[in-house]
């Protein structure tokens, strides 16, 4: 990775402001004093007063969570050490009379099949009034290293088919959907493209047809590594960094709590 001083002062500058997202996402997690006391959620934010926000995924979200823990609401164990408890610190830091509780059910290895089969105890029966799922990237990865047969298509469908089913059981509850992303480093080689923008495109199909909320992580992780290398933000081109994380934590709140961060 460059030094600093081989960088152009823009350059800098900019690695500095991601570099202090992450700071400030950390401070939060250390349980520091938040912007305000008692701020509010913006104009449109579903993270209202007294709602169960649900993270669902794979080991991305997972990031080392405490089964033993789960049922505890806002706990860091129970919660990983991931984008799933940063955004949640930020969150309960910037709002504590809010009485939000949040909680988080990704497994590491999961693909939409495995959320199929899990539903019903680790989403249903939660009753989430907002429902965050990040779900992708294995679907695409096990066709590589292990010689699974997958597709964007079948991803795509098996992803409505979940879709269809939480809106008939929870069809209060708001949808998020977030964007699959790898970067080009670690484990992600040329073999990867184009066909994982397949899945992205997939997943944002699934979005707009359930009137979900997209967060844009490839977007996000593709303007990254224009300041820094890829590696600094997930080393295996698919687990993020503590850097990584913070820049997924800030742009889930800036997406769903409507630019309130």
């Amino acid at each position: 990775m460059p030094h600093e001083e081989s960088l152009s002062p823009r350059s800098v500058v900019s690695r500095r402001r991601f570099a202090a997202i992450g700071a400030a996402t950390l401070a939060a997690a250390h349980g520091l004093q938040g912007r305000a006391q008692g701020a509010e959620a913006a104009a449109g934010s579903p993270l209202k007063p007294g709602i169960t926000l649900l993270f669902q995924g794979d080991s991305i979200t997972d990031a080392g969570r405490s089964r033993e823990a789960a049922g505890e609401a806002n706990s860091q164990p129970a919660l990983g050490n991931g984008y799933a408890w940063l955004a949640a610190s930020q969150l309960l830091v910037d709002r504590p009379g809010d009485g939000i509780k949040i909680f988080n059910r990704g497994i590491s290895g999961n693909k939409v099949p495995n959320l199929d089969e899990r539903w019903q105890a680790d989403c249903v029966d939660l009753k989430p009034n907002v429902l965050s799922i990040l779900i992708g990237v294995n679907d695409i990865w096990r066709t590589f290293d292990r010689g699974e047969n997958g597709t964007a298509e079948i991803y795509e469908e098996g992803y409505h088919a979940l879709v269809k089913k939480t809106k008939a059981a929870l069809p209060d509850t708001t949808l998020v959907i977030c964007e699959p992303f790898v970067l080009r480093c670690g484990a992600v080689t040329d073999a990867w493209f184009p066909k994982f923008d397949g899945y992205r495109a997939a997943a944002k199909r699934v979005a707009e047809q359930a009137g979900a909320i997209f967060v844009p992580f490839q977007t996000m992780f593709d303007e990254a590594s224009k300041i820094a290398p890829p590696e600094r933000w997930a080393g295996d081109g698919v687990h993020p960094s503590a850097d990584g994380a913070a820049l997924m934590a800030h742009t889930w709140r800036r997406v769903v709590d409507g630019g309130s961060v």
